[in-house]
Order: C-alpha cells, then sequence, then structure tokens
C-alpha cells in the first residue's frame, strides 16, 4: 500500500488539544489497531551497527466507531516512553475515553479518560510520553488487513 499524502496535524498547546479530543470523541469506542516504532539504529549490509537511537518515532492506527474520521495515525516524535498493556483475549479492547495532556514540556498520552497530571505517571495502562505529537486522518483503510505491511 502506498502511503498516503494527507497533511499532518501538530499538537502544539491546550487549545490543540481540546480541539483535537473534541474532535475524537476523546477516542470512546476507539482501538489501537497497530503501532510501528523506529528507533534510527540498524546494522549494515557490511554487519556494522549504528547504535543510536536518533529517530525514537511511534506510529499508532486507531480504528473508531465514527465517520469522519474513523481511522487516524498518532506519530509521537522524541519517544521518552511508551507502557504498553494490552487487554488478554478474554477482555474486549475498545477504549472508553483517553486523556492527552502536556506536562514538562512533553506530551503525554493515555488510554483512559480518568487521568490526570497527579495520576498519570502512576497509571499502569497503556500510556506514551514524547516531545512531540501529530496526527492525520487515514481514508479507505478500515477493516483488518494491516496498515504497516513489510515489503515482500
Amino acid at each position: 500500500m502506498k502511503e498516503q499524502q494527507i497533511k499532518w496535524l501538530e499538537i502544539k498547546n491546550s487549545d490543540d488539544i481540546c480541539q483535537f479530543m473534541e474532535q475524537m470523541c476523546y477516542f470512546h469506542d476507539s482501538c489501537i489497531k497497530e503501532l510501528k516504532y523506529v528507533s534510527g539504529a540498524y546494522v549494515n549490509d557490511e554487519l556494522s551497527m549504528y547504535p543510536i537511537n536518533n529517530a525514537r518515532t511511534l506510529k499508532i492506527v486507531i480504528q473508531r466507531q465514527y465517520d469522519n474520521p474513523s481511522m487516524i495515525e498518532l506519530q509521537f516524535e522524541d519517544l521518552k516512553f511508551m507502557k504498553l498493556f494490552p487487554a488478554g483475549i478474554e477482555y474486549t479492547c475498545e477504549m472508553q475515553g483517553a486523556t492527552l495532556l502536556i506536562m514538562d514540556n512533553y506530551i503525554y498520552w493515555g488510554d483512559s479518560d480518568e487521568l490526570s497530571e497527579k495520576n498519570f505517571k502512576d497509571y499502569d495502562g497503556t500510556l506514551i510520553c514524547a516531545k512531540r505529537l501529530r496526527w492525520r486522518a487515514i481514508d479507505g483503510c478500515m477493516g483488518e488487513t494491516e496498515f504497516y505491511r513489510s515489503l515482500k
């Protein structure tokens, strides 16, 4: 699949957060579909290693039971950390809500709407912290087919 040329929208401040979260209905009835992490480190054909995590970019595809947009991609840049706690097969994984905050010059996103600056770092669900966040709508890719596919 060729990557769509859709404009990225950056989350820079509290006003951007409010507008984005309202547009996403606070991620109610949404699910994390896929993740892709690029560290920046690699080993070349001669087996020499470039061992520096200079990219630290996390991309996440989220699908929603809402129109316009039904699918979005979040891109966290200069990732500080990510804690992933996927629900087991005996549970459902839809989000009832999410939280997005800016604290100490970092953007925090968590898969619960019950988070605040006081309890964010102690949260035991999925939590992401990065320097920057941008997002875009993705059209025509709903369903189970993988968005981030390997070349064959």
